[in-house]
């Protein structure tokens, strides 16, 4: 069963579901021993998953999965219900992750992303697993809304994951803690959690402030916190605004800034404001800054 569950990107809890539920089990059960998955078991537990996939209901892919002949070679005839993710290249666990979120399977979810970063790390496990799955739960979502049930799963399954994987930091690199925070009116957060994660293991003290901060309170948390850096993050260009940059108060201890995010790619940022695309470039810089400056 655990093979089978690897294989195919859900939980085994998931899969004595489909059995007890649905009859969807393996064929050879013998009482006292493991249970052993035929070809032909994998083979419609696959059907199954392929039609949740297109967005069938559990009832009417169990249904299809029982009913449809077991195909013989990779042409198979398409299952019910709405296309999958589209993933070119993308590698195994993302693959996996994919096939967790559309099922709405948050127990393997979270399983897989647990995986991926204790396997390469959280930087890796952002780039290569969690971006490409966020970008074609993005591509797939429509103007109606549906398909927003599949993005906000996915995104409370890694904002859980980080924060499992982050240590407490009770003995910091950096005697001055580093500011984390979006620009005001940006809501997209999700890139500050991998970034706050990856610098908590490296052990440094971080405040992550979270999405749409009003200026007015970016100003008093650095005034209350005196800290090493801020981090201000916009993933879109409209909020990418250099006033808000300007808007920082001078300490009497200085700090460094960096304008995190694509949204400042274009942008006009002050001088000596540092830039950072994503989070594994914020991490690098803000490591620099504060435990080698």
């Amino acid at each position: 069963m655990a093979a089978v569950a690897r294989r195919l990107g859900v939980a085994p809890a998931t899969l004595r579901t489909w059995d007890r539920r649905y009859g969807l089990g393996p064929g050879d059960h013998t009482t006292g021993r493991h249970r052993k998955y035929a070809p032909r078991d994998v083979a419609r537990l696959e059907l199954m998953q392929q039609a949740l996939l297109r967005g069938a209901s559990s009832a009417e892919a169990a249904e299809y999965a029982l009913s449809a002949p077991v195909p013989a070679s990779p042409a198979t005839p398409p299952p019910p219900g709405r296309g999958a993710l589209r993933l070119r290249g993308a590698n195994r666990p993302a693959r996996g992750l994919a096939r967790a979120v559309v099922a709405l399977d948050q127990a393997a979810a979270q399983t897989l992303l647990a995986d991926a970063v204790e396997a390469d790390g959280v930087l890796t496990t952002w780039t290569g697993v969690i971006s490409p799955v966020l970008a074609a739960v993005a591509a797939r979502r429509e103007p109606s809304g549906a398909g927003a049930e599949v993005s906000h799963l996915l995104e409370e399954c890694v904002r859980a994951t980080l924060a499992r994987v982050a240590p407490i930091v009770t003995e910091p690199r950096n005697h001055r803690p580093v500011l984390l925070a979006c620009a005001p009116g940006e809501r997209h957060d999700l890139p500050l959690h991998p970034l706050s994660a990856e610098l908590a293991r490296r052990g440094v003290d971080v405040r992550n402030l979270g999405p749409a901060l009003p200026v007015t309170a970016l100003v008093a948390a650095v005034r209350r916190t005196a800290p090493a850096a801020v981090v201000l993050w916009a993933h879109l260009p409209r909020y990418a605004d250099p006033a808000v940059l300007a808007a920082l108060p001078r300490t009497r201890q200085q700090f460094r800034v960096l304008a995190g995010g694509p949204g400042w790619q274009r942008g006009v940022v002050p001088h000596p404001v540092e830039r950072a695309t994503d989070p594994a470039a914020a991490a690098t810089a803000v490591e620099r800054a504060v435990c080698h400056p």
